[in-house]
């Protein structure tokens, strides 16, 4: 049976568990992709948001069946986030309790997003080995001992894993593909995406290259193209890579694999936004940068497919902000060799938030606030005249001689610093630390300009860089 030309729309349903799997497929068209076509299965559109939803159906089922997961039970994982999420779905929708171990480099967002959903997040450390206590894998299983009707999911070798992908995904990447692929591209978190599709396509009789796609940091792409492990190291993409081969990964199936940077995957997931409008995650720049690669590549026309595994929403205070791709050495940014280097938010590229002297002390906490600073530059006809930071405000707002609503509307004049602890761009990093000594910013001028502001954790950031 082919599929339907266009969309077909299906009847309400009591449940967004059925509404699990059957994601569009969308062809890349405005990024070169040399003389190969690119198609992109969209799981972002999955009700939890990533592809994950499909195994944590797959195996919260399969325990059920086997006795594993009781009433009123509690489901317990390690998890970078999206698996996390669709156990917390499937598990709500279900009557059980959810526990998710964490990596703290997570995105704020996917924990926010979960602790609003009800689940108990416990964040652990990210930088300990499997086999650490504090690792996230091995915190979980601990837990999950220790809780009275407590299931350890164990994605990384629960077979379910891999059956939900043999079940759902590839048949569904076949039938979308009429039967025609050339290459396959997948990453490995816990191995069931790239093991099950692999697995359904050789078992359909197809040709298809099994491509990994894999971050520089993780081990495994080296154990694909030579048998031993890649390098070790960090990486800022969340969700795949590792440094050890999941039981759930067939590495038998795969054929070649690509070792694709942060900043390569970075720089492909914003071009995917910019040219073809679909907002991705950043495990999906991996997966697609090595998909362009594979087929830039070739020397005639084939077919590729890869996934968006989940939506960028979840990842805008990361690979979408500018201020933290440059804090973390990944976004394209111009070296002058002087203090300008560590100021990752500059004025003259309207960066900073600021206030003026006439604007109430109201106005400049809400931009505190929300833009999580703790200090404000103070601007007058573009010049620097003084800064705002939350000890000015403490000292006007402790006094009882007038009302709060009075307090928050004195001028920010009234409360401002106006003896400023500044320095020229061009001094050395050793004129930072008088400053950081008496627990002050370091206001940065050149000449009379004011370039920005600059923190401890800025020159910590700049020295971590580039040690």
């Amino acid at each position: 049976m082919s599929l339907s030309p266009t969309p077909t729309l299906i009847a309400p349903t009591g449940s967004l568990l059925d509404l699990i799997g059957k994601t569009p497929m969308v062809e890349v068209t405005r990024i070169d992709t040399g003389p190969c076509r690119l198609f992109l299965k969209l799981e972002a559109q999955n009700p939890g948001g990533s592809i994950k939803d499909r195994i944590a159906l797959s195996m919260i089922e399969a325990a059920e069946q086997e006795g594993w997961l009781k009433p009123g039970g509690t489901i317990v994982e390690a998890t970078a986030g999206n698996t996390g999420l669709a156990l917390t779905l499937v598990g709500q929708a279900k009557g059980y309790k959810v526990l998710l171990v964490i990596p703290d480099k997570m995105s704020k967002e996917k924990i926010q997003h979960l602790r609003a959903m009800g689940a108990d997040v416990r964040l652990t450390r990210s930088d300990v080995d499997h086999g650490h206590p504090e690792y996230y894998t091995d915190m979980a299983e601990r837990l999950a001992q220790q809780i009275p009707g407590g299931f350890f999911v164990n994605q990384f070798a629960n077979r379910a894993n891999s059956e939900a992908h043999v079940r759902t995904t590839g048949p569904e990447i076949w039938e979308q593909m009429g039967h025609d692929i050339d290459a396959y591209v997948a990453g490995i978190g816990s191995g069931g995406t790239i093991t099950g599709v692999a697995q359904y396509l050789k078992r359909e009789g197809s040709r298809a290259e099994i491509i990994l796609a894999d971050p520089v940091g993780s081990v495994l792409a080296g154990i694909v193209n030579h048998g031993v492990p890649s390098p070790e190291g960090s990486y800022t993409v969340e969700g795949i890579g590792q440094n050890f081969v999941p039981d759930t990964a067939d590495m038998s199936l795969i054929d070649k694999a690509y070792s694709i940077p942060d900043a390569e995957a970075v720089a492909t997931v914003r071009e995917l936004l910019l040219k073809e409008g679909i907002l991705a995650g950043s495990s999906s720049g991996t997966l697609i940068a090595a998909a362009l690669r594979w087929c830039r590549e070739q020397t005639e026309p084939k077919r590729c497919v890869t996934f968006v595994c989940d939506t960028g929403a979840k990842y805008l205070s990361k690979v979408y902000n500018d201020a933290w791709l440059a804090d973390q050495g990944l976004g394209a940014r111009e070296i002058h060799g002087d203090l300008s280097d560590l100021i990752s938010r500059k004025y003259e590229n309207g960066d900073v938030v600021t206030a003026g002297p006439e604007d109430t002390l109201d106005t400049a906490f809400k931009r505190m606030r929300s833009a999580d600073v703790s200090q404000l530059p103070v601007i007058q006809d573009g010049r620097l005249v003084g800064i705002l930071d939350e000890s000015d405000l403490v000292h006007v707002m402790n006094t009882d001689e007038i009302t709060r609503k009075e307090r928050f509307a004195k001028p920010v004049s009234s409360a401002m610093t106006r003896d400023l602890d500044t320095v020229q761009v061009t001094e050395p990093l050793d004129a930072l630390i008088p400053l950081f000594d008496r627990d002050r910013v370091a206001i940065v001028l050149d000449g009379e300009q004011f370039v920005g502001l600059i923190a401890r954790v800025d020159l910590i950031n700049h020295l971590s860089l580039n040690r």
